[in-house]
């Protein structure tokens, strides 16, 4: 309870020493944590400068879900019994600080998080848009169209993880679940995009490909390196229609743990699914899959997004090849996606969506394949409330008999309300 009390107090000190600014929140080359910042990817680029001076944006978002999903399997092993209540609040802290023309940071801290109990830093990054802070007008006609990112940050592989939960920040994801295969890490490196107005966008980064960062060795190594790319093509081609589509690298030559697939500490949304009923501790991570890669591993994804009036499409085609350790030979695996979502209202605050996503992967005791198919509905009641509504139906297909997850099935009503700022 003290703890708790501290967290509140800290909080509210925080939110009180920095009210001031609340004014004018908006900061340059940035993405909005509220309905305006939906089918948002990379942050914009703009060559205006509204800076005059250090500006600090205390920002934040909270989740609660209610869940009432049952699940199954062949019986052979039993299952936890679960029923229906409220899940977990959850809660981020973001401090976005304009340091200098050009020249913003940012830091989300997870209050409260399905994995971890106590408060904890998901990530920071400093972002670059203009060198005047070194030199006025120093490679200026290059920083018109270049920005750089540095930090211990989530790596920007795919285009799924802009539009995935976050913890509490779950305003962009107009479904309850993120994907089967939740390809999400934080890593230290850094990130250099290049973005033309004609709509073509690159970017290149290196990280260390590691969650937790040490400097002890193993192995005689203290790790490795992850090598990200993008390429791609965003543009509103008119009033009504909006296309992109774009490609995405991620490889690592040797790294002790993969964690692309296993670093959200944060958790899945859905609660004790799929887990055995002697489990002596959550498994956090309930109803998705991770190929356990380990050393090295190569990722492709490639993501079309259209939006016409109301109606977009958002897809995702994953590759991943890698070994585990101990595997003799490369395992394979396939992710598709494919999300349908209706926008109307007078300033799209309805939605309603369908999400198929499937998993095929090369497993060691043989080729398994993981089926979701996800219903939803959402009402923005304003900019900064969200209220959804999902039916999720989960399969599991090609488990060995006798396993837990061996004929497994999960499915149910999920409601969210979601707060950001």
């Amino acid at each position: 309870m003290k703890s708790i009390m501290k967290k509140v107090i800290l909080l509210a000190l925080i939110l009180t020493g920095f009210s001031f600014y609340a004014q004018n929140r908006s900061l340059d080359n940035y993405r909005e944590p509220d309905q305006r910042g939906v089918n948002v990817f990379e942050a914009p680029k703009d060559t205006v400068s509204t800076f005059n001076g250090v500006k600090v944006r205390v920002g934040g978002s909270s989740t609660l879900q209610y869940q009432a999903v049952d699940h199954e399997n062949s019986g052979t092993t039993a299952l936890a019994e679960i029923g229906a209540n409220f899940n977990l609040a959850t809660a981020n802290l973001d401090l976005d600080v304009a340091l200098a023309k050009g020249v913003r940071m940012h830091l989300r801290t997870y209050l409260s998080s399905r994995h971890h109990h106590e408060t904890y830093v998901k990530g920071g990054y400093f972002q670059i848009d203009n060198l005047d802070f070194i030199s006025e007008g120093l490679l200026g006609d290059l920083m018109n169209n270049v920005t750089v990112k540095i930090g211990h940050m989530e790596t920007n592989y795919g285009d799924a993880h802009f539009r995935r939960s976050d913890n509490a920040q779950t305003i962009y994801n107009p479904f309850v679940g993120n994907l089967i295969m939740d390809s999400f890490t934080t890593e230290v490196g850094a990130e250099l995009y290049y973005q033309c107005e004609s709509g073509f966008l690159g970017m290149i980064g290196f990280a260390n490909g590691k969650l937790n960062q040490s400097v002890v060795e193993k192995n005689g190594s203290t790790g490795g390196a992850s090598f990200l790319a993008k390429l791609g093509y965003d543009k509103q081609i008119n009033d009504d229609f909006r296309f992109r589509l774009t490609g995405s690298l991620y490889n690592t030559g040797y790294v002790p743990s993969l964690y692309l697939y296993s670093a959200d500490r944060a958790g899945s949304r859905y609660y004790n699914v799929m887990q055995a009923a002697d489990a002596t501790k959550d498994n956090f991570r309930s109803g998705r899959f991770n190929p356990s890669f380990k050393n090295s591993v190569t990722a492709i994804m490639f993501n079309p997004f259209l939006k016409y009036g109301g109606l977009e499409f958002f897809g995702t085609f994953e590759t991943v090849s890698g070994k585990s350790l101990g595997d003799s030979d490369t395992r394979n695996v396939t992710q598709i996606a494919g999300e349908l979502i209706y926008r109307f209202g007078e300033t799209e605050n309805f939605y309603l969506g369908t999400r198929y996503n499937t998993v095929d992967a090369e497993e060691n005791s043989g080729d398994v394949t993981v089926d979701r198919f996800q219903l939803g509905a959402g009402w923005f009641m304003t900019k900064n409330i969200l209220l959804k509504a999902e039916y999720v139906n989960q399969t599991y297909d090609g488990y060995a008999v006798g396993s837990l997850l061996d004929d497994g099935k999960f499915n149910g009503l999920m409601l969210e309300a979601a707060i950001s700022f």
